[in-house]
């Protein structure tokens, strides 16, 4: 009986030395593919919804009233992708701040941890002690000095907090690469520098002779409004908060040994239109129309009804993220809320010169460019609009810089490979 467990030992040694001499070639010299070491599992990212592929007929679907000549009509495909069934939340933007906050912190106190690789990576097992005196001193630039404070005691300056992140062009990248030749990926690289915190003081900056002290010190940090969108955020911010966003989601799939299948990003405006539609055709609002209440008489939306009665909407100022019905692809307030900044810069006769498919208009404007060209597209209209803005073919913009009580945004992801055969991914 040993004798033949021996023997079969033996053959099986054999074949195994026999398949290494081939060089990694497969069983028996065949071609038969590679694994992969990191796991393809997809899952859904939270609070997201697909959005799935098809065909859209783009631009305005009534009437031009505004006479901006900037909503031509044409047909694209589209590509699938998920996106956040709600605008950004204040409780969810907070979670950023804390975070730069706290890496801020860690990075200043020294508290890092040494990789096998050779790298340093801040150790978040290290708690902060805020209290004491000698975290406090060591973050003395990010506090207001008591002197300045009408409380009598130091306040923690969230102003200060920058959000520092690199990207690669690989836009760019790609257009000027030489066939068969390596090029250094530096040349590509973009650093920012982003301040995290919202600006707050939109809601006075805005109404010069409205009384609004109370909602500019409440609104993002009382917790009445955690379910509230985010406002005060410019376009800079947003795109800052898309790369924390994939960053977080990058480490942890990292970890888990799982692929990751793409990045977080503010959609295009053809991306955003393609959403808003909920898979209707030619219709002015998410919810199809022509008209912006029900069959009972209740507001589909919030925005401006009337000649100005705000709060017959059921909302003064916003409303909750997931406020009113959603569209047939489960987002919410995709007209009204608050507007929502895309990718897009606002080109008036660019808008009809896109692809067929999966359309996008980039820019590349630098510091020194007329302040025009710093132009992004808003998509959605508002709280404070008529029912004209809230149609999904209608477009506005503002310069990438301003922060505003009206504007919010949401993120998008793709997933390629259940878009391109136009089938739903499996949440896990």
């Amino acid at each position: 009986m040993m004798k033949q467990i021996s023997l079969r030992l033996l053959a099986l040694g054999l074949i195994v030395t026999a398949w290494g001499c081939g060089g990694g070639g497969g069983p028996q010299g065949q071609l038969v593919g590679t694994t992969h070491k990191v796991a393809g599992i997809q899952s859904a990212p939270v609070g997201m919804t697909w959005v799935p592929s098809g065909v859209m007929h783009m631009g305005a679907s009534d009437q031009d009233l505004r006479s901006a000549n900037d909503v031509k009509n044409r047909t694209v495909q589209m590509v699938g992708f998920w996106m956040d069934a709600t605008e950004i939340t204040n409780a969810e933007y907070r979670q950023y701040v804390d975070w730069v906050r706290d890496s801020t912190a860690h990075s200043v106190l020294g508290d890092y941890k040494d990789l096998d690789d050779g790298t340093q990576v801040i150790d978040w097992k290290k708690k902060i002690k805020w209290t004491t005196e000698d975290v406090q001193d060591a973050m003395a630039a990010y506090y207001v000095p008591s002197t300045e404070s009408i409380w009598g005691k130091k306040e923690f300056d969230n102003a200060k907090l920058k959000y520092h992140y690199e990207t690669f062009d690989y836009d760019q990248m790609s257009r000027q690469s030489v066939p068969g030749q390596s090029q250094s990926r530096m040349n590509y690289l973009v650093k920012y520098d982003i301040g995290a915190y919202p600006d707050t003081t939109v809601w006075m900056k805005m109404f010069s002779y409205s009384y609004n002290e109370p909602i500019t010190h409440q609104y993002f940090w009382y917790p009445a409004f955690n379910n509230y969108p985010v406002v005060g955020v410019n376009w800079y911010q947003a795109n800052a908060f898309c790369h924390w966003r994939t960053k977080n989601w990058r480490s942890y799939r990292d970890s888990k040994k799982l692929y990751l299948e793409g990045d977080f990003r503010l959609p295009s405006e053809e991306q955003w239109e393609w959403a808003a539609r909920g898979g209707r055709t030619q219709s002015p609002y998410p919810w199809g129309g022509p008209y912006i209440v029900n069959k009972k008489g209740c507001y589909l939306a919030n925005f401006k009804p009337n000649r100005g009665n705000y709060s017959a909407d059921g909302g003064l100022y916003t409303v909750r993220a997931d406020a009113y019905w959603p569209n047939d692809y489960g987002l919410y307030n995709m007209s009204g809320n608050v507007a929502e900044w895309t990718m897009s810069p606002y080109e008036v006769h660019t808008y009809g010169n896109v692809a067929d498919m999966s359309p996008e208009i980039k820019s590349r404007a630098k510091d020194t460019d007329p302040t025009w060209w710093k132009r992004k597209t808003l998509r959605g209209g508002s709280w404070k609009d008529p029912a004209t803005f809230l149609q999904v073919g209608n477009r506005d913009y503002e310069f990438a810089d301003t922060a505003k009580a009206y504007i919010g945004f949401r993120c998008i992801v793709n997933y390629i490979a259940p878009a391109l055969s136009n089938k739903t991914p499996k949440r896990r």
